[in-house]
């Protein structure tokens, strides 16, 4: 018989499921053993998270060395202006709009979660090699050395670097993802905590949706306002790239459809050869969307203010950490974590939170990311020298 295979999504959402109902009636010892696990499995996560840092972004700016000099430039500027502005757009209404919604149920405060989790039986340190701060600052170094030398000996040697990493969060973190967050629910659960974090969950969902949709009404709005054409036509041209990479789940695997709808939409195919493949990796404003606003929640959730001195930098890093994002699933939220933590704070009860609340709706964040890209293939081709594109019909 054909072996069913079950993606990462159904996989988290089962484990929640799972976790409210088996945390409903477990004794605390079969908790304890999920902690057990959980506090593992956790530690683990903080000592790879270095890793994970140099060995994607490294490369991953050692890559934008390689390309033709004012194309590039501009594709690169472009991808992290838009990444920001998502950022920003995220940060602006969900420190408006959250707050009304997660603070009025204050009957229980969650700013303490250990009070209600049972305890690990026993825990394992695993000291991370390097901080994360050391990581990224070794990450440029590295990265913009190889980019300005051409040093082929290292760029092979931190791809293959990229390689190993990569497959310990494709056969080791990923599928393992889901216990961890089976325990996670299980222990809130037992603590009396679960029906105010499903609550967020579904608020947070619909919040981050709409935001996608927003953000990529402006940047249809723009490209469409460069090259006088109609966005909503844009937009539709676009629909199938978004559609196909909410069932791949990756911006990769949706190049092809990317493509090939990006150069309907008139942008020349020099422009859209180059930027399409380059914008996979290094443009995620649906990402960074989704990151912000599950950050946010999660913070209001653990009873913290939101913090501007804290959010705009933390908003600014993710800009540039999304390089390291690997092309497996939930990849973007596993560079973000060292930031999670280092910047705002984040304990593992609101890390192991912030993944679930991201691979929710990393399809969503994904599929505008891929849509997105058709735009900015379009402002980059009205800016480049290379405008020669088909005579279109899409003038508004």
């Amino acid at each position: 018989m054909r072996k069913i295979k079950i993606g990462l999504l159904a996989r988290i959402v089962l484990a929640i499921a799972l976790g409210v109902l088996v945390g409903s009636f477990a004794p605390e010892s079969v908790v304890q053993i999920m902690a057990t696990f959980n506090g593992l499995f956790g530690n683990f996560l903080g000592f790879v998270v270095p890793l994970i840092i140099i060995a994607f972004i490294a490369p991953g700016i050692a890559q934008l060395g390689k390309g033709s000099g004012k194309l590039l430039g501009l594709a690169t500027v472009f991808a992290y202006s838009s990444t920001i502005v998502a950022g920003f757009l995220a940060l602006f209404v969900a420190s408006n709009v959250l707050p009304k919604f997660i603070s009025s149920s204050k009957g229980e405060s969650f700013e303490n979660p250990e009070e209600f989790l049972a305890t690990a039986f026993f825990t394992v340190d695993m000291p991370p090699a390097l901080g994360i701060m050391t990581a990224l600052l070794l990450a440029f170094i590295f990265g913009i050395g190889m980019a300005s030398t051409n040093s082929e000996v290292l760029k092979r040697g931190f791809d293959e670097f990229n390689i190993i990493i990569e497959k310990v969060i494709s056969n080791v973190i990923i599928p393992l993802l889901p216990i961890h967050i089976f325990g996670i629910f299980m222990n809130m659960t037992f603590g009396g905590q679960v029906a105010k974090i499903l609550s967020v969950f579904a608020i947070v969902f619909v919040l981050v949706i709409l935001l996608h949709f927003t953000m990529l009404l402006l940047q249809y709005s723009t490209a469409g306002a460069l090259n006088n054409k109609n966005p909503f036509k844009l937009l539709k041209i676009m629909s199938p790239a978004y559609f196909t990479a909410l069932g791949t789940q990756s911006s990769a695997a949706t190049i092809p459809v990317t493509l090939r709808q990006a150069r309907k939409t008139g942008a020349s195919e020099k422009v859209t050869d180059f930027t399409v493949p380059l914008f996979a990796t290094i443009h995620l404003s649906g990402s960074t969307i989704t990151i912000v606003t599950c950050a946010i929640g999660v913070l209001l959730l653990n009873g913290q203010a939101i913090e501007l001195k804290e959010m705009v930098p933390f908003i600014f890093m993710v800009g540039i950490t999304m390089i390291a994002a690997p092309g497996v699933p939930g990849g973007a939220v596993m560079a973000a974590i060292g930031l999670l933590s280092s910047m705002l704070g984040f304990n593992e009860t609101m890390i192991a939170l912030m993944i679930a609340l991201y691979l929710a709706q990393d399809s969503f964040g994904t599929a505008t990311n891929v849509t997105g890209d058709g735009a900015l293939a379009l402002i980059v081709n009205r800016f480049s020298r290379d405008k020669a594109a088909k005579p279109d019909l899409l003038k508004s």
